[in-house]
């Protein structure tokens, strides 16, 4: 067994991800983030005490699952999508992992339209799972959004290095680069890229 496939299983599956995880390839178009994806995530938000987070791409709700199990009793995930279909079988998965309504906030829209309505400092961790080429907007939205020691995570990171255009450094490149920022890009998926916000 290759060691992608043993972190894949390492932290498997429980029902209501599984149910996500169909719902999503009944509707098509949402791809869920990978197990091993899924439980770092889950770490990241648990490593910070996350009481609130950010979700950039909600899909059927399999990266939520994983956020707020990482997260503190109490917690809120604020989750934006563009598609309303995505948060009603987001919803369902939610329920189905006995989350409270009130535990996840589900906003339809563009995310860019949505986050600057967002209170500056106020959040634990944000994470983007969502068009690659918007990752820069969203790399500058969550420095603004989240609190210092707090961290931001990117699914798809590498799919994200070969932007429409090429003078225009990638989000990988952006989080290396910035001195408010200590970077790892794990390799999981097609790279998890996460940084932690250091003091201003």
């Amino acid at each position: 067994m290759g060691l992608p496939t043993y972190a894949d299983s390492y932290l498997g599956e429980d029902e209501p991800l599984l149910a996500a995880r169909a719902n999503a390839a009944d509707l098509g178009g949402a791809e869920p983030v990978r197990p091993v994806v899924g439980a770092a995530l889950r770490f990241l938000a648990c490593s910070v005490g996350a009481r609130t987070v950010v979700e950039i791409g909600t899909g059927c709700g399999t990266s939520s699952i994983w956020l707020l199990r990482g997260m503190r009793p109490g917690a809120t995930l604020t989750s934006v999508d563009t598609e309303p279909e995505y948060h009603r079988m987001a919803r369902k998965a939610l329920a189905q992992a006995g989350f409270a309504p009130n535990q996840c906030r589900l906003i339809v829209g563009r995310a860019l339209d949505v986050l600057p309505r967002l209170s500056d400092g106020a959040y634990d961790m944000v994470f983007c799972d969502a068009d690659a080429r918007d990752y820069p907007d969203y790399l500058a939205a969550a420095l603004r959004l989240l609190r210092p020691g707090g961290v931001v995570a990117f699914n798809n990171a590498l799919a994200a290095e070969s932007p429409a255009d090429a003078s225009a450094p990638g989000v990988a490149q952006q989080v290396r680069d910035d001195d408010r920022l200590v970077p790892v890009l794990l390799p999981v998926g097609d790279g998890l890229l996460a940084a932690v916000k250091v003091d201003d």
